[in-house]
C-alpha cells in the first residue's frame, strides 16, 4: 500500500486555558498570606492597581484635573464582596472545572506553575537620609537570645583564664540543639593541644551554668545536674538515675531494693524527676510563630442558627481608579502606549474579578461545611460526621477539585476554636447496621475519653476498647484501636498499668 500525504479538515472541541484563567484557578488554593504577597506583586507590576490607602491621594490628584471625563467615578474595592454572594457576570470560562490533567501551551502538566511569590516586595523606600525606615523600625524590636549567646556571656564573666575561655568556646560549639554535649572530650583536647584533665575541669565549671542541665553528655547526667542545682542529688536519687532503664520498664520492686527506700519515697523521687526538663535548651529553641488569620468568621445568630462571613482583614483591598485610567488613556498618543494601557486594564479587571470569585467560592464552601457539620458545632467533636469533598461539591454544584483547592490552607474561626477547613473531612467507620456513620476523628476522641476515665485498677486493653465501642454501635478492629491510640501518643495498656503502679499518674 502506497504511503502518501493529504490534508483533512476536522472539528474538535478542547478546553484552552488562558493565562488569566490559570491565574484565577491558582488564586483559589493560595492562603491569605500568599494571596497578599501575590497581590502586592501585581500592584508593583500594574500602575493601574493600588491599595485602598493610596486611593484618596490619587483620587485628589485626578479630581484637580478638570479635563478628566470620569471624575466622581468610585473605584472598585474587592473587600465589598464580603457582604454578598453574587458571582461576577463574566463571559469567560467558569473556574469550577477540573484542570488537573490539562496541558498548558508550554507543555507543562496541571495547569501551569503557581506564580512566584518569592520576589514580591513591600514597596518600601528609603527616607530622605537614605535609611529604610521600615528596616530601622525592625531593628528596634526585641529579639530572643540564643543558647550560644547566653552561654558565651557567662563564659566571659565566669572564666577569667584565657585558656579556659578557649576551651569553653570549643565546648559550646559541641552542643546539640537540646543542650547536650556531643563528641569526645579527648578530641577537643587533641584539637586545642591541651591536657584532657584541663578540658574535664572546664567542663565541670560549664555544667554549673544556666540553664541547669546544659553540657550534659547523657540523660542521666542532665537530670543529675538539675537535681544538684536543687540540692536534691542524694545517694538514693543517684541510684535511681543509674537505673533509668528499670524506671522505663516499670520494675518497681527492683528499684525499691536498689534505692533502699519505701514506696512513698520512691513515688516522691519519681515525681521530682518528672518535674525536670530532659531538654535544657528548650527555652531557647522557641521561634515566634506568626498567628493564623482566619479566612472565615462564624458566630451564632439570634435565632439559634449560624452566621458565616468572610474576614475583611484577610481580603486584599485592591482598587482600580477609573479616573486615573481615563487620564492615562487621554495622554497615550502612540499605538504601543495604547496597547500597553489596554493590556494593563485587562489584567487589572481580571485580578479584581478573580479575587471576587475566590471570595464567594470560599464563602459557599464554608457555608455548606457548617450546614453539614452542624452537630459538631453544637455538641462537640464526638458528633463530627464523616464528610467528603464530593458531598460538598454535589451540594453546591461545583467540581470536587474546586472544593479541594478552596479547603487548602483556609481557616475558619468558630465558637469551638480555629479550624482548617480540611479538618472537617475525614474517613468514616462502619456502624452496627453496616453504614458509614462515624467519623474517624470522633472515634479517636472517644478512645481518648475512655482511656482518660479508666479506673486505676482496671486498665483498658485494645480488645476491651474495641468491645466497648461495639456496644456503642461502632464497628472497629483491635488493630485500628492500636493505630488510633498510637496517633494520640497514648501508651499501651501494659505500659499504662506499670505507670500506674509507679504512681506516675
Amino acid at each position: 500500500m502506497a504511503v502518501r500525504q493529504r490534508m483533512d479538515l476536522r472539528q474538535t472541541q478542547s478546553l484552552v486555558m488562558t493565562p488569566q484563567l490559570q491565574q484565577a484557578i491558582k488564586l483559589l488554593e493560595l492562603s491569605n498570606q500568599e494571596l497578599a504577597a501575590y497581590v502586592e506583586q501585581e500592584i508593583e507590576q500594574n500602575p493601574l492597581l493600588e491599595h485602598e490607602d493610596a486611593a484618596e491621594s490619587i483620587g485628589d490628584a485626578a479630581g484637580n484635573d478638570s479635563d478628566v471625563a470620569t471624575a466622581g467615578v468610585e473605584p472598585r474595592d474587592t473587600s465589598e464582596i464580603a457582604s454578598t454572594e453574587a458571582m461576577p457576570d463574566v463571559a469567560e470560562t467558569s473556574l469550577d472545572s477540573d484542570y488537573d490533567n490539562l496541558w498548558t501551551n508550554d507543555g507543562s502538566e496541571g495547569g501551569g506553575s503557581a506564580p512566584s511569590l518569592l520576589t514580591a516586595g513591600a514597596g518600601r523606600g528609603p527616607d530622605s537620609d537614605g535609611v529604610d525606615t521600615a528596616d530601622a523600625l525592625e531593628q528596634t524590636l526585641s529579639r530572643e537570645v540564643s543558647l550560644r549567646e547566653h552561654l558565651l556571656e557567662q563564659i566571659a564573666v565566669d572564666l577569667s583564664d584565657p585558656t579556659d575561655r578557649i576551651i569553653g568556646y570549643a565546648l559550646v560549639e559541641q552542643l546539640d540543639e537540646a543542650g547536650y554535649l556531643s563528641g569526645e572530650l579527648s578530641q577537643v583536647a587533641s584539637r586545642l593541644g591541651c591536657p584532657l584533665a584541663r578540658v574535664q575541669a572546664t567542663l565541670e565549671r560549664l555544667q554549673q551554668f544556666d540553664p541547669p542541665g546544659v553540657f550534659a553528655r547523657d540523660l542521666a547526667e542532665c537530670l543529675a545536674l538539675q537535681l544538684k542545682d536543687r540540692d536534691r542529688l542524694d545517694p538514693a536519687m543517684q541510684a535511681l538515675l543509674s537505673h533509668l532503664d528499670l524506671l522505663a520498664r516499670g520494675e518497681r520492686d527492683r528499684l525499691l531494693r536498689l534505692c533502699r527506700v519505701d514506696g512513698e519515697d520512691l513515688a516522691d523521687m519519681i515525681a521530682e524527676i518528672k518535674a525536670l526538663n530532659p531538654k535544657p535548651a528548650e527555652p531557647f529553641m522557641s521561634t515566634p510563630v506568626p498567628p493564623v488569620i482566619p479566612d472565615i468568621l462564624m458566630r451564632r445568630a439570634a435565632d439559634g442558627g449560624w452566621i458565616i462571613e468572610l474576614n475583611p482583614d484577610a481580603l486584599p483591598r485592591v482598587l482600580i481608579n477609573e479616573s486615573y485610567v481615563a487620564k492615562v488613556r487621554r495622554t497615550a498618543t502612540d499605538r504601543a502606549a495604547r496597547d500597553y494601557i489596554a493590556d494593563r486594564i485587562n489584567a487589572a479587571n481580571w485580578l479584581v474579578r478573580s479575587l471576587q470569585q475566590r471570595a464567594t467560592t470560599i464563602l459557599k464552601v464554608a457555608t455548606e461545611i457548617v450546614r453539614q457539620q452542624d452537630a459538631f458545632f453544637r455538641h462537640g467533636v464526638q458528633q463530627l460526621r464523616p464528610l467528603t469533598r464530593r458531598e460538598i461539591a454535589d451540594a453546591i454544584s461545583m467540581h470536587e477539585s474546586t472544593v479541594s483547592r478552596v479547603t487548602t490552607n483556609k481557616y475558619m474561626a468558630t465558637p469551638r476554636g480555629l479550624f482548617e477547613l480540611r479538618y472537617f473531612f475525614g474517613s468514616a467507620l462502619a456502624d452496627a447496621e453496616g453504614g458509614l456513620g462515624h467519623s474517624a476523628e470522633a472515634v479517636r476522641m472517644r478512645i481518648k475519653t475512655l482511656i482518660d476515665t479508666e479506673d486505676g485498677g482496671a486498665v483498658l486493653s485494645d480488645d476491651r476498647l474495641a468491645e466497648l465501642l461495639r456496644q456503642e454501635g461502632i464497628e472497629i478492629a483491635r488493630r485500628t484501636i492500636a493505630k488510633y491510640r498510637e496517633s494520640l501518643r497514648i501508651p499501651s495498656s501494659a505500659q499504662r498499668r506499670r505507670a500506674k503502679a509507679l504512681r506516675l499518674r
